[in-house]
């Protein structure tokens, strides 16, 4: 499989992470991107680099939300889970950079529970998405034109249903940036079976 060092871009991905995340959800994207040579940074909103998922698996972060300027990244991609979901909302630096970003379309990945935070600003409001089961009714309330498949990418929109779909949220940022190329590379060097 070729290593991050000869497939390197210049994309960098920003991913958000708040106390009670779904720590699969983070990790299993963030490994993909990885393996295709994106670099991507877990950037923590609260005010410590160590933050506790849903499970209580301690992550530490490269940097404080208050340490980058957000807009530097070519895509946010928020982690869902419970209370990680609710705590991403909460932020205001957070909820302004998806609402700037979707309005200028700039890419925004949000997964699981996640998605619920786009549809409740108002920004899905006409566009393809998807999200955990538990939460496509919110999604549908503010306008989304929902679907069960297991990502849903529209433009510059990439959402998706949960944990176990994670790897093949990661497969299609890949695409984006890098083609299908780069996907075949990672899905043989993770030995992906779908």
């Amino acid at each position: 499989m070729p290593t991050p060092a000869t497939l390197t871009t210049d994309q960098k991905v920003a991913v958000l992470i708040a106390e009670g995340l779904e720590e699969v959800e983070a990790l299993a994207v963030v490994d993909v991107l990885f393996r295709a040579g994106i670099r991507t940074d877990l950037i923590s909103i609260s005010d410590s680099l160590t933050v506790t998922s849903s499970h209580k698996v301690v992550l530490t972060c490269e940097a404080l939300l208050g340490e980058v300027n957000l807009a530097d990244y070519d895509l946010v991609f928020l982690p869902g889970g419970i209370p990680g979901t609710p705590n991403l909302k909460a932020n205001a630096t957070l909820t302004a950079e998806v609402t700037a970003r979707m309005r200028d379309g700039r890419p925004v990945a949000a997964i699981c529970a996640a998605p619920s935070i786009l549809a409740e600003l108002g920004l899905l409001e006409g566009c393809a998405a998807t999200s955990n089961p538990n939460f496509m009714e919110v999604l549908a309330e503010h306008g989304a034109h929902t679907s069960e498949a297991a990502v849903v990418v529209d433009g510059e929109l990439f959402t998706s249903r949960g944990m176990g779909t994670a790897v093949e949220l990661g497969l299609e940022i890949v695409r984006h940036y890098l083609g299908d190329d780069a996907v075949a590379a990672v899905k043989r060097g993770i030995v992906y079976q779908h």
